[in-house]
């Protein structure tokens, strides 16, 4: 799985001119599976992030988690995080997981989060969505399972 996170202040995404999710502080993820996914990837990333310290403490270090702040996450699938681009200009997205699958982890990730007690808005999986955000600092986190 790959994930991208971003610290924000402010983030919401829309569908169809319509408000599907909208966060405050918190975390922004854009988040993406391949068929080789499953369990261990999924509790991997949901650790890293839950426990990822980014947020200033009261010396205005970066040393809080979400957890610690009381922060929300806005996780958005995005199957375009797999694309190919080594061969000419149109970007090939082989390498993204059979919809269903990249669904259920999707679905899987969120769920394992909110477990956590941290509140989770989202975008629709498959869907033409609109995000906005505001990326606080900026910090912008990778996290790419295949390389764990």
């Amino acid at each position: 799985m790959k994930v991208v996170l971003q610290r924000v202040s402010s983030a919401s995404v829309t569908i169809e001119g319509k408000l599907n999710g909208k966060i405050g502080q918190g975390f922004m993820l854009l988040v993406g599976a391949q068929d080789s996914d499953g369990p261990e990837e999924i509790n991997y990333l949901v650790h890293k992030i839950s426990k990822l310290r980014v947020f200033s403490d009261d010396a205005g270090k970066m040393n809080l988690s979400i957890e610690d702040i009381g922060g929300e996450i806005l996780s958005v699938s995005q199957f375009t995080l797999y694309a190919d681009t080594k061969k000419g200009n149109r970007p090939s997205f082989i390498g993204a997981g059979d919809p269903k699958h990249a669904e259920a982890c999707y679905q899987q990730f969120n769920t394992a989060l909110r477990a956590l007690d941290i509140p989770v808005e989202t975008g629709e999986f498959g869907a033409d969505m609109q995000v906005s955000l505001v990326n606080d600092g900026p910090v912008t986190i990778i996290f790419d399972t295949d390389h764990k």
